[in-house]
């Protein structure tokens, strides 16, 4: 046989193989959070709600996202937490791997005109909220007021904890459309030092959410500390029955809608938010890890655990109601922008 007959028979003979090589499978695509920091940003200092919701969600969300990536949570105080939001909106990576925590009223603080507020709040990523809010505000038991009738008569000084922040909003508005006379004094971060602040006797009241109280001055509650003379909720809640909410103490419909205006604000809460332009495909990812958290049971143990509210919502209803803030109504706006001078 010579060899240009035996490399035919070859031939032939691989031919058949050659028709059933099974191509190997190319190597699995490695998830893009896989081996990344995601980085929370809190918009106050260590010891509010704000900053318990935000460590409380870094300890758990990342198991829900596929690759594992390491969360941690960082806070960024200033401007009643609107430097964090202006952060979020125009400096943190858009790949989902920035998320945080910014001040409830946010998006009403942009419909009113606050210069503070630089970002659009239509355009964040709304991942989800993890629980509605209530602010209180608080008199220590030496103070002369020690009710919202007893404001209208007498000055009371109140911690300020920045433009954007509830602490100093509520009370320039109901100064204005209530007649009371609380004296703001602005400087403090957030509402821890402004409880410290409270309790050293440098001014004689001072704001914070009802959760963060009720965990962390519990001993405050027991013996009397504080006499907490109004709530930021669109109605008087079961643990508060004595403390009026925000609407109440409107005495006309325009008020009673300005007022109503700032209590909704509770329903935007302890939300997670992430910068605009997050690729969709990540949102959806951040989003499915967010609502599956909630509902787990380590997650659930931990709530229960630091003794707080949990009322999650899925980020695209919370974007709803983000929108109809904005869509604020013409006579409501001019209302309360001329409340604040604006």
């Amino acid at each position: 046989m010579t060899m240009s007959t035996k490399n035919q028979l070859a031939a032939l003979m691989l031919a058949p193989l050659m028709g059933c090589v099974i191509p190997m499978p190319a190597q699995a695509q490695e998830p893009f959070f896989a081996r990344k920091t995601i980085t929370i940003s809190i918009g106050y200092t260590a010891g509010g709600s704000y900053d318990l919701y935000g460590r409380l969600v870094a300890r758990h969300i990342g198991k829900h996202i596929p690759g594992l990536p390491i969360v941690v949570a960082q806070n960024m105080p200033g401007t009643g937490s609107l430097k964090a939001a202006a952060y979020i909106y125009e400096v943190a990576p858009k790949d989902g791997t920035a998320l945080g925590l910014v001040v409830e009223s946010a998006a009403l603080e942009q419909a009113l005109g606050n210069p503070a507020a630089q970002y659009d709040a239509a355009k964040f990523t709304y991942v989800g909220r993890v629980a509605t809010s209530n602010n209180i505000f608080m008199q220590w038991h030496s103070s002369k007021v020690q009710s919202i009738e007893d404001s209208r008569k007498l000055e009371s000084s109140l911690a300020g904890t920045g433009p954007g922040s509830i602490a100093e909003t509520v009370p320039r508005l109901i100064n204005a459309l209530a007649g009371t006379k609380f004296r703001l004094v602005s400087g403090y971060p957030a509402s821890n030092e402004a409880m410290l602040a409270m309790e050293r006797g440098e001014v004689d009241g001072a704001s914070s959410s009802w959760a963060a109280v009720s965990v962390g001055k519990k001993e405050w509650l027991r013996d009397r500390k504080i006499r907490i003379i109004l709530q930021t909720a669109p109605e008087r809640t079961k643990e508060l029955p004595d403390a009026p909410a925000l609407p109440e103490i409107g005495t006309s419909t325009e008020d009673k809608q300005v007022y109503q205006l700032y209590a909704s604000g509770s329903a935007i809460g302890r939300t997670v938010i992430a910068p605009p332009d997050v690729p969709p495909e990540r949102v959806r990812i951040l989003r499915d890890a967010f609502n599956a958290m909630v509902k787990d049971r380590d997650f659930i143990a931990d709530v229960q655990r630091l003794n707080v509210e949990l009322d999650p919502l899925p980020g695209e209803r919370v974007q709803e109601r983000i929108v109809r803030t904005l869509n604020v109504p013409h006579a409501v706006r001019e209302r309360a922008k001329l409340a604040f001078g604006r």
